[in-house]
């Protein structure tokens, strides 16, 4: 089995270059050089048409998106270490829901406020209502999360998952980004801080 991982530094592929050391999986780790516009030569699009990091070749078979990826990791890997629930199981549709969840609704409304407030984006491109209304869902989001996490140690029962990397790997960022408090969200916050002392989380930043 060979894995290469293409990732750029601050970018999506940050959270499964969390889930490889989590899973402890040996890889190639290649750096694209964005501003450089790697992602655009002939020889990466013919991994990725769209151009973008993460992309993964498993066995000589490219994968792309991070959900994707992270699926098909939890599912190869995971499994064994208990950090994927296993096929066919409860679990395992809690898990697939949590986690495309993350994707498809918080770090879209999280994405939606930093677009229309950073400096990362032009001013001219902003609009004020479309920033409050998705800092609105975004809370709301926190909200719903906080209480699935209500009696429960980590999102789908006692045990980290990826599903519990991948989300915390979103609220990394986007916490920090859109300068949202979450102290009184107490489940989220303690689960927020067991996700940060987990070993392979403390070696990757560490690593920048």
């Amino acid at each position: 089995m060979t894995i290469t991982f293409y990732y750029s530094p601050q970018s999506s592929a940050g959270r499964i270059r969390l889930t490889l050391a989590e899973l402890g999986v040996p890889h190639e780790a290649v750096r694209v050089d964005l501003r450089a516009g790697d992602q655009k030569k002939p020889e990466f699009l013919a991994l990725n048409p769209n151009g973008q990091v993460p992309t993964l070749v498993i066995d000589g078979t490219p994968i792309f998106e991070s959900v994707a990826i992270q699926i098909a990791l939890g599912e190869r890997y995971g499994v064994e270490k208990g950090l994927w629930p296993a096929p066919g199981s409860p679990e395992q549709l809690m898990a697939l829901t949590w986690i495309i969840w993350g994707q498809v609704n918080l770090t879209s409304a999280l994405f939606r406020y930093i677009k229309n407030t950073s400096d990362w984006f032009p001013k001219e491109q902003q609009d004020a209502k479309q920033a409050e209304a998705a800092m609105t869902e975004a809370r709301g989001l926190l909200r719903i999360l906080d209480g699935r996490l209500d009696g429960r140690q980590y999102v789908t029962g006692e045990r980290c998952t990826l599903v519990d990397l991948d989300l915390a790997s979103v609220l990394g960022w986007g916490l920090q980004a859109a300068k949202i408090d979450i102290s009184e969200l107490k489940n989220l916050k303690g689960w927020l801080g067991r996700i940060m002392e987990r070993p392979a989380v403390k070696a990757v930043m560490a690593e920048g």
